[in-house]
């Protein structure tokens, strides 16, 4: 495993429940015995390949903590890149809509909800089930009011809607290297949300036109991208009619994130 110290110290904060801080101060301390049947039951699950964050049933992301399961991508850091990218383009002053289509979680969307108090959001995905994990995170973080849900594909069931910022970290994994996914992913994550057909560009094609449709004039879109798909992605949108485009790297230097906009009414 990749981080056998921090997944052991998130499972002792749980099952204990302490915090980092009291750990430190007393690693000696005895566990009772309700304690040590949580952490090794937790422990068993994680020799499985379980994600700790669904063993938890939550993920920190961004600022907030969120609600997640088998039903949902678990938000990853790299994301948090397209906060990065689309929060400096709309003060919190602004009112402003955002589309976040394949919402999962909700952690995109509630993100930027959170940071822009006049911001209001609709989240649209394929699967009812993650629908109700994003409608229970948008309720606990105080943000229902701000959040609307629609179970569709992509833009489908959007009419004549137009938004001011679209974003999206569509499934980009390229068919046959699912198999190849480490066990937490391949095994315990939605393939809804991974299979990207046979090159990983499926969702884009069908993408690029279709949020540049219903972008507002000036409008900015921010998509994920997966690793070495940044050039094709970028062209896609090029294509569709997309201006001022930027491709942005993750904290990795990898090319994380492709940005535009849509062309102004006279341009």
């Amino acid at each position: 495993m990749e981080s056998p110290t921090i997944d052991a110290r998130l499972l002792l904060e749980a099952a204990a429940p302490v915090t980092r801080a009291e750990i430190l101060a007393d690693p000696h301390r005895l566990l009772d015995a309700d304690a040590a049947a949580r952490l090794e039951a937790f422990v068993k699950r994680r020799e499985r390949r379980e994600p700790v964050s669904q063993i938890l049933g939550r993920k920190g992301f961004w600022t907030l903590m969120l609600n997640v399961g088998p039903q949902v991508l678990s938000p990853r850091p790299e994301t948090e890149t397209i906060l990065d990218v689309v929060l400096p383009a709309f003060p919190p002053e602004r009112a402003f809509n955002v589309l976040d289509l394949g919402v999962g979680s909700g952690a995109i969307l509630l993100s930027i909800l959170a940071e822009r108090p006049k911001a209001k959001g609709l989240g649209v995905d394929a699967s009812e089930e993650a629908l109700a994990v994003a409608r229970d995170n948008a309720a606990l973080l105080g943000l229902e009011r701000r959040t609307a849900l629609l179970r569709s594909d992509w833009t489908a069931g959007l009419g004549d809607a137009t938004f001011d910022l679209v974003v999206s970290n569509p499934p980009y994994i390229p068919t046959a290297q699912i198999e190849t996914l480490q066990p937490e992913v391949r095994d315990h994550e939605p393939w809804l949300a991974l299979d990207g057909g046979a090159d990983g560009l499926d969702a884009y094609r069908l993408l690029a036109p279709e949020i540049l449709r219903v972008l507002r004039p000036r409008g900015v879109f921010a998509v994920e991208v997966g690793i070495g798909q940044a050039e094709a992605v970028e062209r896609l949108f090029r294509e569709a009619g997309a201006e001022a485009l930027v491709v942005y790297n993750d904290l990795a230097a990898r090319p994380r994130v492709v940005a535009g906009a849509k062309k102004g009414l006279g341009n």
